[in-house]
This record gives structure tokens, C-alpha cells and sequence, in this order.
């Protein structure tokens, strides 16, 4: 799930306040649709009523018929009529793919510096520059930062999943995994910022609260319209803010805190997310599951 975001443009929120708001792709949308509410109405969703959701958000008809015709031909959506109603539901690779990131998206794992780290140590020959591409690619997605060009760090939680991907990848001959402590000679935290990209990593995180930081007050004043039926609105903000957030546990695999900098963002950045996800996704399960029933 490695949709790009794209801005394009700023609005004002409902009750006056400036708000910088992102137009995602549809089909990143549509992803984190299927992720975060689709499973708990059954698994499927008409297509109609699957636009008339998408249009809360800025979302017109062609678009997500273009959206899920391209999630389809990925693997990850299986079309099917239910009473002559077209629809789509997750295939068997979407939910695996989903199910994989529920615990890294929602659970938000902060690694302490007494965990150690595990290595990935490759060697792979310039006969197969695809394969180790694709395992650069990889590595990178799972957040591994690089200390030198065929050995990568992530803290140690992140093995298991290492393990699979290369496992997934076929790169058994090529690789080797080591769980290791840091026994000198730098700081820690130097190594930690030349192993990974913290200015750009810090300035994810304040795009992000730039965003959702305002709606958070907004709900917390009493809602974005004040109106008797908050279900529409609390579902787009929800859903934009978990399409935001869905790729930074896979950026930052969740480096201890003593390594980072001061006033680092992440972890502002963390509790708006949980707490927009806490007070919002109830109301906007329910809207989800008005609309799909209609």
C-alpha cells in the first residue's frame, strides 16, 4: 500500500480556520477505504454506493470506476454481483496485503534501543541488478535505513517481516539476517542520522499535522458542522487522515525516541492520528454501513 500523496490545493474548514488539505489519488483512497471500513460491512461494496462515498470526498463517478478498475487488474480487488448489484470485494491477495498492515498502520511500535537492531547483509551479482533493485525496494518500504550499500538497519521488531519479504523475494542465497547491539564507537544517535533521512522524515510528520492537527480541534470544539448528523464529515476526515498516515510506519520503522531529535514531530504527529482514529472512526463506520445497506 504505497500510494503517493499529491497536493493540490488549500481550502478553509467549515468553521473558519485555515486548513492545508491534500487531494489524494482515488485509488489511494480506495485502498484505504477497503482497509479501513469494507471488512466490517461484509467485505463487499456496490459500486454505486461505493461512489456515492467517494463523492464526500472529492471523488467523481470515472474516477473511482478508473480507481478500482486499475486495484483490479493489481490483484487486490475481485469484481462480483450480489442481486444483479455490480461490486467489488477484497481478493484473497487484498486481504492478506491488508491484514499485514492493519498492525503496522494501527499499532504504531516504538522500538527502545535495548531491543538491538537486525541487519540485512546481501551480496547480489550485477548479473541479477533486477533482483537487487527490487530488494533495495523492499528494504525501503519496510523502513531499513542504510549503513553501507549491502548492509541495512531497522530495529529489531522488524525481523519477522524482513524474514518474509525476502522470503517472498526468493533472495534466501543472497542474504543474511543478524540481530546486533550498537557496541561503539559513535553516538548512537549520529549513526541513527546518517542511517536514515530524519529531516525529510520530520518533515513528513509536519505536513501530516499541518493537515489533520486543525481537524482534530475542530472535533474537539464540537464537531466540523455542528450539524445533528455528523457521520458524512467524520468519515472523510478519517479516511483522509488514515490514507495520510498509512505509509509513515512503513518510512519510520519506529526508531527509539532517545536517538531523535529534539521536538521531533512523529510523535505529535502519532497522537493526532489515534486520536482523530479514536473519536472518529465510530461515526464513520456508521455512515459507511447507512450508505452500503441503502
Amino acid at each position: 500500500m504505497t500510494e503517493n500523496n499529491e497536493r493540490t490545493h488549500e481550502e478553509t474548514t467549515a468553521d473558519g480556520t485555515d486548513d492545508v488539505r491534500v487531494n489524494r489519488r482515488p485509488r489511494s483512497l480506495i485502498v484505504s477505504f477497503f482497509g479501513t471500513y469494507a471488512r466490517d460491512v461484509g467485505g463487499w461494496v456496490g459500486v454505486a454506493d461505493l461512489i456515492a462515498l467517494m463523492g464526500g470526498l472529492g471523488v467523481d463517478a470515472p474516477s473511482v470506476r478508473s480507481a478500482v478498475s486499475r486495484l483490479k487488474r493489481r490483484g487486490l480487488l475481485a469484481s462480483e454481483r450480489i442481486g444483479g448489484v455490480a461490486g467489488y470485494r477484497l481478493s484473497d491477495d487484498g486481504r492478506r496485503v491488508l491484514g499485514e498492515g492493519d498492525q503496522r498502520i494501527f499499532g504504531h511500535r516504538v522500538a527502545r534501543t535495548d531491543d538491538g537492531w537486525v541487519l540485512v547483509v546481501f551480496s547480489v551479482p550485477e548479473s541479477e541488478r533486477d533482483r537487487r533493485h527490487a530488494l533495495r525496494t523492499a528494504l525501503t518500504r519496510l523502513g531499513f535505513g542504510t549503513t553501507t550499500a549491502g548492509v541495512w538497519i531497522a530495529p529489531a521488531h522488524l525481523t519477522d517481516q524482513a524474514r518474509r519479504v525476502l522470503r517472498e523475494l526468493g533472495m534466501e542465497a543472497y542474504v543474511e539476517l543478524f540481530h546486533a547491539d550498537h557496541l561503539g564507537f559513535g553516538a548512537p544517535a549520529e549513526a541513527v542520522a546518517r542511517w536514515w533521512d530524519l529531516p525529510a522524515l520530520q518533515e513528513m510528520y509536519r505536513r501530516f499535522l499541518a493537515e489533520h492537527e486543525p481537524v482534530l480541534r475542530a472535533w474537539r470544539r464540537g464537531g466540523r458542522t455542528g450539524t445533528p448528523s455528523p457521520g458524512p464529515e467524520a468519515f472523510a476526515d478519517h479516511l483522509r487522515a488514515v490514507d495520510a498516515w498509512r505509509r509513515m510506519p512503513y518510512l519510520d520503522p519506529g526508531l527509539p525516541p532517545e536517538l531523535l531529535p529534539d521536538r521531533w514531530a512523529g510523535s505529535r504527529a502519532a497522537r493526532v492520528f489515534f486520536d482523530l482514529h479514536s473519536l472518529l472512526r465510530g461515526p464513520g463506520l456508521e455512515y459507511v454501513r447507512s450508505t452500503v445497506r441503502g
